[in-house]
């Protein structure tokens, strides 16, 4: 049974380490949300580990810069991973054997702020899908747009007429920036799959990339708390490696659920999760 707390300040005595999202539980994508620096300078003056995980398909440098203008500061947290910083170590050490035999020729779907994922790394960028050995998805780009996926259909079609293999280094569908939802590379990863193509999903709620998170934290699994606004990556996340979840509602589902905790139960239940909390917020006290 899931507990509905008003704030993030009982959960902290049970737990050592944390693993704590960031678009919709840290921030919206333009400034932090209300109470979360200090929610987590709580968790850091109480002696607690927390690592924050992203499936932003980003270097971890460019996270943390974002971060620092926003007020985060490195100071108050212990190590960060996003899922476009594994992905680039796949792609730079070729030892999985997935990776190994994707070619070099790539064709990258994303916007020009997302090359920091594969800029220094010997691959060659190319547009034309027949010229390409496989596809890097970071997501939409302002020239196509980034609320519809409409536009990105007639490119899929032509990698799938190639066979060509996806690396998506983001799997959120979704996200709300500044009150506006968004599509992102998951979504577009999710169309092409369905054409029958092989995708490799990098990021929540895949077991992967938690390896270096649990290893940041240094305290033992039974003793961490994945914090996090979506049931389909974050709470999927934290079931996949053994962790309980504590769900932000004030995120991806807030327009859908608002404060109504009986559709929150009913959410959750129906997707098979069962995290042990639920906050409005990532906020310390109500």
């Amino acid at each position: 049974m899931m507990r509905f707390l008003d704030g993030f300040a009982p959960l902290a005595e049970q737990y050592d380490g944390f693993i704590v999202d960031l678009w919709g539980v840290i921030h919206d994508g333009i400034s932090p949300y209300p109470g979360a620096r200090d929610t987590l300078a709580a968790l850091r003056a109480a002696g607690k580990r927390v690592v924050l995980l992203s499936n932003a398909p980003r270097r971890v440098s460019v996270v943390c810069e974002g971060l620092r203008a926003m007020g985060v500061a490195d100071d108050l947290y212990d190590g960060v991973m996003t899922s476009g910083e594994y992905t680039r170590g796949l792609l730079a050490e070729r030892s999985d054997p997935w990776f190994a035999g994707l070619g070099r020729r790539m064709l990258h779907l994303g916007a020009p702020k997302d090359y920091n994922l594969f800029e220094g790394l010997d691959l060659e960028r190319v547009e034309d899908p027949a010229e390409a050995d496989f596809i890097l998805n970071t997501g939409p780009n302002l020239e196509q747009g980034e609320g519809d996926p409409a536009p990105y259909l007639p490119l899929l079609e032509a990698c799938a007429a190639r066979g060509l293999k996806m690396v998506c280094a983001n799997p959120d569908l979704e996200v709300i920036r500044g009150g506006r939802r968004l599509i992102c590379a998951g979504l577009l990863a999710s169309l092409y799959e369905q054409k029958g193509c092989a995708v490799r999903w990098i990021g929540k709620p895949h077991p992967e990339v938690y390896g270096p998170v649990l290893r940041m934290l240094e305290v033992p699994r039974a003793s961490v708390l994945a914090v996090g606004d979506a049931l389909a990556t974050d709470m999927r996340g934290a079931k996949a490696v053994g962790v309980d979840g504590c769900w932000v509602l004030g995120g991806i589902h807030q327009e859908m659920i608002g404060d109504d905790t009986a559709l929150a139960e009913a959410e959750a239940s129906s997707a098979g999760l069962a995290p042990v909390a639920c906050v409005p917020s990532f906020r310390w006290a109500a």
